[in-house]
Protein backbone atom coordinates (compact mmCIF):
# COMPACT_ATOMS: atom_id res chain seq x y z
CA UNK A 1 0.00 0.00 0.00
CA UNK A 2 2.71 1.92 1.11
CA UNK A 3 6.69 2.70 -0.37
CA UNK A 4 7.58 5.74 1.53
CA UNK A 5 7.85 5.57 6.00
CA UNK A 6 5.32 6.34 7.85
CA UNK A 7 6.00 8.55 11.51
CA UNK A 8 3.58 8.23 14.38
CA UNK A 9 3.74 9.86 17.88
CA UNK A 10 2.44 8.03 20.50
CA UNK A 11 2.29 10.85 22.33
CA UNK A 12 0.03 13.07 20.21
CA UNK A 13 -2.94 10.15 19.64
CA UNK A 14 -5.84 9.71 22.20
CA UNK A 15 -6.04 6.80 24.66
CA UNK A 16 -8.17 3.81 23.00
CA UNK A 17 -9.88 1.37 25.15
CA UNK A 18 -12.75 -1.49 24.81
CA UNK A 19 -16.41 -0.32 25.51
CA UNK A 20 -17.21 -4.03 26.82
CA UNK A 21 -15.52 -4.31 30.74
CA UNK A 22 -15.36 -7.65 29.98
CA UNK A 23 -11.85 -7.07 28.11
CA UNK A 24 -10.35 -5.36 30.56
CA UNK A 25 -9.16 -1.45 31.78
CA UNK A 26 -5.99 -1.41 29.48
CA UNK A 27 -5.82 1.59 27.14
CA UNK A 28 -4.01 1.13 23.59
CA UNK A 29 -2.36 4.27 21.19
CA UNK A 30 -2.44 2.45 17.66
CA UNK A 31 0.49 3.94 16.06
CA UNK A 32 0.18 2.00 12.46
CA UNK A 33 -2.65 0.55 11.12
CA UNK A 34 -4.54 0.61 7.75
CA UNK A 35 -6.55 2.53 6.97
CA UNK A 36 -5.69 5.19 9.40
CA UNK A 37 -1.93 5.09 8.15
CA UNK A 38 -0.97 4.23 4.66
CA UNK A 39 0.14 1.03 5.86
CA UNK A 40 0.01 -3.19 5.50
CA UNK A 41 1.36 -6.12 6.36
CA UNK A 42 1.92 -4.87 9.85
CA UNK A 43 -0.62 -3.20 13.21
CA UNK A 44 1.83 -1.70 16.45
CA UNK A 45 1.34 0.20 18.93
CA UNK A 46 1.34 1.02 22.39
CA UNK A 47 -0.63 -0.72 25.28
CA UNK A 48 -0.77 1.23 28.79
CA UNK A 49 -2.12 0.06 32.00
CA UNK A 50 -2.32 2.10 35.47
CA UNK A 51 -2.08 -0.34 38.62
CA UNK A 52 -5.16 -1.99 39.31
CA UNK A 53 -5.90 -2.46 35.60
CA UNK A 54 -6.27 -5.57 34.08
CA UNK A 55 -6.67 -7.10 30.46
CA UNK A 56 -8.96 -10.01 30.42
CA UNK A 57 -7.23 -13.05 29.09
CA UNK A 58 -7.74 -13.60 25.43
CA UNK A 59 -6.56 -15.28 21.95
CA UNK A 60 -6.44 -14.18 18.12
CA UNK A 61 -5.51 -16.25 14.97
CA UNK A 62 -2.32 -14.14 14.72
CA UNK A 63 0.84 -14.35 16.90
CA UNK A 64 2.00 -11.18 18.80
CA UNK A 65 5.24 -9.65 20.39
CA UNK A 66 4.91 -7.59 23.70
CA UNK A 67 8.53 -5.92 23.99
CA UNK A 68 8.54 -3.64 27.76
CA UNK A 69 9.12 0.10 27.74
CA UNK A 70 8.27 0.87 31.35
CA UNK A 71 7.32 -0.75 34.62
CA UNK A 72 6.63 -4.47 35.24
CA UNK A 73 4.24 -7.42 35.12
CA UNK A 74 3.13 -10.33 34.27
CA UNK A 75 1.54 -11.58 30.91
CA UNK A 76 -0.17 -15.26 31.71
CA UNK A 77 0.74 -17.06 28.75
CA UNK A 78 -1.30 -20.30 28.42
CA UNK A 79 -0.97 -20.70 31.97
CA UNK A 80 2.03 -19.68 32.18
CA UNK A 81 3.33 -16.04 34.06
CA UNK A 82 6.12 -14.46 31.44
CA UNK A 83 7.80 -11.48 33.40
CA UNK A 84 7.58 -7.57 30.96
CA UNK A 85 9.78 -5.35 31.57
CA UNK A 86 11.98 -3.15 29.44
CA UNK A 87 13.93 -4.52 27.44
CA UNK A 88 11.42 -7.85 27.80
CA UNK A 89 10.20 -9.38 24.30
CA UNK A 90 7.39 -11.99 24.54
CA UNK A 91 6.78 -13.57 21.80
CA UNK A 92 3.15 -14.84 21.81
CA UNK A 93 1.93 -17.80 19.52
CA UNK A 94 -1.13 -17.03 17.45
CA UNK A 95 -4.45 -18.95 19.16
CA UNK A 96 -2.40 -18.25 22.39
CA UNK A 97 -4.85 -17.72 26.15
CA UNK A 98 -2.94 -14.67 26.90
CA UNK A 99 -3.47 -11.28 29.07
CA UNK A 100 -2.57 -9.31 32.24
CA UNK A 101 -4.71 -10.28 34.93
CA UNK A 102 -3.81 -7.28 37.08
CA UNK A 103 -1.06 -5.07 37.93
CA UNK A 104 0.18 -3.09 40.83
CA UNK A 105 2.84 -0.74 39.14
CA UNK A 106 2.00 1.10 35.64
CA UNK A 107 3.09 -0.89 32.82
CA UNK A 108 3.78 -0.14 29.13
CA UNK A 109 4.61 -2.17 26.30
CA UNK A 110 5.05 -2.19 22.10
CA UNK A 111 3.11 -4.33 20.61
CA UNK A 112 2.77 -5.89 16.97
CA UNK A 113 1.03 -8.13 14.39
CA UNK A 114 1.38 -9.13 11.30
CA UNK A 115 -1.87 -7.83 9.97
CA UNK A 116 -2.86 -4.97 7.84
CA UNK A 117 -5.21 -3.74 9.92
CA UNK A 118 -6.14 -3.40 14.13
CA UNK A 119 -9.67 -4.45 12.53
CA UNK A 120 -8.17 -8.03 11.43
CA UNK A 121 -7.13 -9.01 14.48
CA UNK A 122 -10.03 -11.27 15.68
CA UNK A 123 -9.80 -10.92 19.27
CA UNK A 124 -11.90 -14.32 21.76
CA UNK A 125 -12.62 -12.86 25.05
CA UNK A 126 -13.55 -16.31 27.14
CA UNK A 127 -15.48 -14.53 29.33
CA UNK A 128 -16.95 -12.38 26.90
CA UNK A 129 -20.68 -12.87 25.99
CA UNK A 130 -20.54 -14.22 22.29
CA UNK A 131 -23.07 -11.40 20.95
CA UNK A 132 -20.07 -9.05 22.38
CA UNK A 133 -17.53 -10.53 20.12
CA UNK A 134 -17.07 -8.08 17.67
CA UNK A 135 -14.46 -5.72 18.45
CA UNK A 136 -15.29 -2.70 20.28
CA UNK A 137 -13.10 -0.10 20.26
Amino acid sequence: MTTRPISADSATLPDERWDNPARGSIRFRTLISAPATPSDSLVCGVALMAPGETFALHSHPQPEVYFGLEGEGEVMIDGVAHRLAPGVALYIPGGALHGVPRVETALKWFYTFAADSFDDISYRFPDEAPDESRDQT
